[in-house]
């Protein structure tokens, strides 16, 4: 190994990439490569060949700098038209004017960075959180890694349900086939081989000693060098000409951005409307050309789609801190909408930490684990299913020696579980003889036995033995253990022995040893979260592979079994889908399914007007997964056909995980709702504000300058603040919202005007008194620019709860509001009292009396909500405690 690691450093495993890899034997490509298959790449090399190489990638990902967010801001049409204000007033105006205007947009140019960079950071983290991760040997060591990090020359190992990450020539397969339909087009798995050399001019879809990266294992198990990465590899080849392109947007993103563009229509009618009628009136035409482009910039709702990408990119950030991996904002979008959850059993809502807690015959039981040790993909680091794990931890408990067992035996050839055999089977040679190790449910191993295994004689299994077993195997099951059953067969018959078995002669003529069972209890915290559930008007239901009295036994453990209905995958195979439809609403606990009784399920669901989550980990849950609402596949034991077809991720496979992040989409989406809701609310105000003293006939209550930064407030307000907004108390306590609904429902619409009504009545009635005073007009705008920032700030403390009173919320629970409040004072009273900022921002200084009919005035336009809210509440508990009465 030591001369093989040495070459490899000074030859490039690239020299020879175009080489005819198919036309070498497994162990001249090795070489090549610079790598001894037993062992893999050590640490070193597989770093040094990284360095040179780079990421094993399609194409680059190109970083977004802070420049690149900055020049894509400033091409915004907004941003565009407040440069074109800022130009025209240097024309116009003075130079402290233009200065003043130019910072401003500096400021709010930053603010717009910051949040862009903030949402692409969320986005990027989940993106690299949810990259696929491959199995290799390194330094002689099973190790997963990201599959981006895979070099030439790595050892992956290959299993079903796994993504091929690189073009590799296998040098072991064992009943590997694979799916090869996405790179060319061949529906068919291809099977695959590692000991056969072929022609070089044989066409790639032949090539059966090669696997080829973005194809993917559908059954057996094998192992294979690395021989090209990247864009070298086939698929690189076909994908050369190809560009990366934006994530789709979410329905409420596209929704947002259609309402956006119909407001936008509005807005620009009243940013020249009142202008026209300010001319009309005899005001300044250059005044009033001004203030028409700084009313267009500040009503124009252009921020909404911003907003919605901030609160989802950020709930999906958050998410993946509780170990939910969001590959796609819709997602959180409607993760709050979530009405069932169909859950596996097995490491979701059970630990998946088995152990052999039982075993029939006992004094068989070293024979039984000899065999689960020949018929297991685990291996003794622990990888692997976790029933297999267990038994390979057992077995050195009873004296099985692993390594030496599995020394003299030959693999011939492996049968994977699956489904709907729901056996596995392993062929091995031993001396001349053929020795087949099987295990699986005891209803699909027992059926298949012929005679019962004996130390001194294999003697006739009758049917009452069977019957025997069976009963056996369910009183374990009714006491919530899950049961396997073990067999074998032995034969020197030449006519088998020369050639390979099918799987039919390989499962045929067993003999039975025993059962071997175990225990997975559940999770801690699952029943609270099965209750948190209930409370929320969320179904959860099991959807098991596992044997009914397990299944019943859990859901009964974990507060699931509510009436004891329980429908089995054969009694499922017997039911139409009309029927299914009927009983989908009030069972619980669905056992011995396969995935594809799993996806009618969710049909049958989703017909009954069900948003559906569920989980899956298997290759065929993909079609369940992607057809529910919320597919979610599982982290540690996913296959990644699952994960790829899933929209989140579960890092820790827990159920209570899925209960959070529903909890954090409800989140997301009130606080979405309550952005957007203060965001409208005071472009109409302002709209409002600007439109009536014009025709009234006073002039704007703002100048320009003082309009530009009140939109700096007001974004950053809903963009930023109302995505920090916690958890409301009852956020969990509520049914799930209806997403059929709109999302500007006649309830927001409302909220929206009455919240602009009354900060335009604090504001215009403000000014408008000020104005008629004589008091002049730079006075009245200053009232009327005071009384709005503080009025607007109020009113975002109003709106952070629609029901809850703000005494209630906590004034002090959001941080970022409680920050964002603290500037907007701060700007205001620096704005008022230093001369400088004065004559820059066009205000005046206030007298005491003046403050207080500004502040008066905004509390009596803001804290009316806080009014309704609180005899709301004192109303609501008095008709609770009336009904308890």
């Amino acid at each position: 190994m030591a001369a093989i690691s040495s070459a490899s450093r000074q030859t490039s495993p690239m020299a020879s990439q175009d080489s005819h890899w198919h036309a070498l034997p497994a162990d001249v490509a090795s070489a090549r490569l610079g790598v001894d298959p037993a062992s893999g790449l050590d640490e070193e090399v597989a770093h040094d060949r990284f360095l040179v190489f780079g990421p094993n990638r399609l194409s680059a990902q190109k970083q977004e700098t802070v420049w690149d967010i900055l020049l894509e801001e400033i091409r915004e049409p907004m941003i565009l038209l407040l440069l074109i204000t800022g130009v025209l007033y240097g024309i116009w105006g003075e130079l402290k004017d233009t200065v003043t205007i130019f910072v401003v947009i500096l400021a709010l140019l930053s603010a717009e960075v910051l949040n862009e960079r903030r949402a692409k950071r969320a986005i990027g983290a989940l993106i690299k959180l949810s990259e696929p991760t491959s199995l290799v040997i390194r330094g002689g060591q099973h190790r997963e890694i990201q599959s981006d990090q895979i070099v030439t020359g790595d050892v992956i190992l290959i299993k079903a349900g796994r993504r091929i990450p690189a073009d590799a020539r296998l040098t072991e397969a064992y009943g590997l086939a694979v799916d090869e339909s996405a790179l060319t087009g061949e529906s068919a798995p291809v099977e695959k081989v590692s000991d056969v050399i072929l022609p070089e001019t044989t066409p790639l879809p032949e090539r059966r000693n090669l696997v080829f990266a973005g194809t993917t294992a559908v059954r057996g198990r094998g192992a294979a060098v690395v021989v090209t990465i990247g864009m070298k590899t086939e698929v690189g080849r076909v994908a050369r000409l190809a560009r990366e392109v934006e994530a789709p947007r979410t329905p409420l993103q596209k929704a947002m951005a259609e309402l956006s563009k119909s407001l936008a229509w509005v807005a620009i009618g009243f940013s020249v409307l009142v202008p026209l009628l300010g001319w009309a009136g005899r005001q300044p035409p250059r005044q009033m050309i001004l203030t028409g482009l700084a009313l267009a910039f500040s009503v124009i709702p252009e921020e909404l789609p911003i907003i919605i990408t901030m609160v989802l990119a950020l709930g999906g950030y958050r998410l993946s801190k509780q170990h939910a991996i969001v590959k796609r904002l819709q997602a959180v979008e409607t993760l709050g909408a979530v009405t069932v959850i169909a859950t596996d059993k097995t490491g979701t809502l059970t630990k998946n930490r088995m152990d052999v807690s039982r075993v029939e015959p006992e004094k068989l039981r070293r024979k039984i684990l000899e065999i689960s040790v020949l018929c297991s993909d685990a291996v003794e680091t622990g990888q692997g299913d976790p029933l297999e794990t267990a038994l390979l931890r057992s077995a050195p408990e009873s004296g099985v020696d692993v390594a030496a067992l599995r020394r003299p035996y030959r693999l011939r050839d492996d049968f994977t579980f699956d489904n709907v055999r729901k056996r596995m089977s392993v062929v091995y040679e031993r001396d001349g003889e053929l020795v087949v190790a099987v295990k699986g449910a005891p209803e699909a191993v027992l059926p298949l036995c012929n005679s019962q295994w004996d130390p001194a004689d294999p003697r006739l299994l009758s049917e009452a033995d069977r019957q025997a077993a069976l009963a056996s195997a369910a009183q374990m099951a009714n006491e919530g253990l899950r049961v396997m059953a073990f067999a074998e067969r032995k034969t020197q018959d030449s006519a088998l022995t020369q050639n390979a078995l099918t799987q039919e002669q390989a499962e045929s003529d067993l003999t039975f040893v025993g059962l071997a069972a175990f225990s997975d209890p559940p999770r801690p915290d699952v029943p609270q979260a099965i209750a948190a559930c209930r409370t929320a008007g969320i179904r959860a239901i099991m959807v098991t592979g596992d044997h009914p009295l397990t299944a019943k036994v859990i859901a009964t453990q974990i507060g699931l079994d509510d009436d004891g209905r329980l429908l089995t995958g054969s009694e499922l195979d017997a039911m139409s889908d009309e029927a299914l439809k009927r009983s989908s609403a009030d069972v619980s606990i669905y056992a011995r399914t396969t995935p594809e009784q799993k996806l009618r399920i969710v049909r049958a669901l989703q017909e009954r007007g069900e948003i559906v989550a569920t989980t899956g980990d298997g290759i065929n849950d993909a079609p369940a997964l992607a057809a529910a609402d919320v597919g979610i596949a599982m982290g540690q034991t996913g296959t990644d056909v699952a994960r790829e077809a899933a929209d989140m991720v579960l890092a820790d496979d827990n159920f209570a995980t899925i209960v959070g992040a529903v909890k954090e989409g409800r989140i997301s989406f009130e606080n979405l709702r309550k952005g957007v809701r203060y965001y409208l609310a005071c472009k109409a105000a302002l709209i409002s504000t600007a439109l009536l003293p014009v025709l009234l006939g006073a002039p704007v209550p703002f100048a320009p300058v003082q309009i530009i930064l009140m939109e700096l407030f007001m974004d950053l307000a809903a963009s930023a603040a109302f995505v920090a907004e916690p958890a409301e108390a009852d956020s969990m306590r509520r049914p799930p919202r209806d997403p059929k609904a709109k999302f500007l429902d006649h309830s927001m619409v409302r909220s929206i005007f009455a919240s602009a009504a009354g900060l335009f009545a604090a504001v215009c009635g403000v000014y408008l008194a000020t104005w008629n005073s004589g008091a002049g007009l730079i006075t009245a705008q200053t009232m009327a620019f005071a009384t709005w920032l503080l009025g607007h700030v109020f009113l975002a403390f109003n709106l952070r709860s629609e029901r809850e009173p703000l005494f209630r919320v906590g004034f002090f629970t959001n941080w970022v509001m409680v920050i964002w409040a603290m500037a907007t004072v701060a700007v205001l009273l620096v704005a008022t009292f230093v001369p400088a900022t004065r004559q820059l921002i066009k205000v005046a200084s206030l007298q005491p009396m003046q403050w207080a009919v500004v502040l008066g005035a905004a509390l009596a336009g803001t804290f009316w909500i806080e009014a309704c809210k609180l005899i709301l509440a004192i109303r609501t508990r008095k008709s609770r405690e009336s009904t308890t009465t």
